[in-house]
């Protein structure tokens, strides 16, 4: 084979670096994937099935980026690993994963491992927290048909009310050495919970992409028409939608576009796109 023109590899450049007064810590290299969505590190990584589920698109918001979840699965599977991202670390959850008392402790262990967390709060039937299951609660348990509330551990429990800081739950974390502090109201319903693990995951990771509630950011992946699926989805707290198609300059796409835009407050990204017109 002849090789009528130049050719390089990787290998076979060299960037010569210049004078700079810029410092490395001062380049800010933040970008936007949609309007209300912003990326800290300029990395996306796609919508397939041998790239982006919930462990690959925690990591990319961890280091700045965003993963988009495929839709290669049912509805009901996509928005759980939705979910599983959302409720992955948090400034303040919103909503956190509870269990009931009466609850086996085999039931308290899958949704554990379902969202890979070492505890959950226990509450009645009227959200009123009566204690917390954690690991150290199940140390040496090995009867795992018995109800959660005959070892978890009982109110009173340290709590901290609604618009407690993070910096005022450090100290609280400090000073108590505990792991986990539920935020209650003032009749004692479970409102959220702050974890140690996502204060030191501030410190980790200081350039994680974030929601307002302090949630890691995460996208997902529809098609054409497919409004039934983008609604579980932002159900399950989806900070973007990506309308993904091999031809996006197409009715179908422009369609779903618009009905999207109608119905819901969310931010779409459509394509493929490869021409000016489209």
């Amino acid at each position: 084979m002849k090789i009528r023109k130049r050719a390089l590899t990787f290998e076979d450049i060299l960037l010569v670096p210049k004078y700079s007064e810029i410092l490395p810590r001062e380049v800010d290299i933040a970008s936007k994937f949609s309007k209300n969505v912003s990326l800290n590190t300029p990395l996306v990584s796609a919508a397939m099935d041998t790239v982006t589920e919930h462990r690959a698109a925690i990591m990319m918001a961890r280091l700045g980026g965003l993963g988009i979840i495929h839709k290669n699965m049912d509805i009901a599977t996509q928005a759980r690993e939705i979910q599983r991202v959302k409720k992955s670390e948090s400034g303040i959850i919103i909503d956190p994963v509870s269990v009931r008392p009466d609850a086996s402790i085999k039931e308290a262990l899958e949704i554990m491992s379902e969202y890979r967390i070492s505890g959950v709060p226990v509450v009645d039937e009227n959200k009123k927290l009566i204690g917390i299951l954690t690991n150290r609660d199940l140390r040496f348990e090995d009867e795992f048909s018995k109800p959660v509330s005959s070892v978890m551990t009982k109110m009173p429990l340290i709590t901290v009310k609604k618009g407690t800081t993070l910096d005022e739950a450090e100290q609280i974390f400090k000073t108590n050495k505990v792991e986990k502090l539920p935020v209650v109201s003032d009749e004692g319903k479970l409102e959220g919970l702050i974890t140690i693990k996502d204060l030191k995951k501030r410190v980790e990771y200081p350039s994680a992409n974030k929601d307002e509630f302090g949630r890691l950011r995460v996208g997902a992946a529809i098609g054409v028409g497919q409004i039934d699926r983008a609604e579980a989805l932002i159900k399950a707290g989806v900070d973007v939608l990506v309308l993904d198609s091999a031809h996006g300059h197409s009715k179908g796409i422009i369609d779903t576009v618009k009905k999207i835009k109608e119905q819901f407050d969310i931010d779409v990204v459509a394509g493929n796109i490869a021409t000016k017109e489209a």
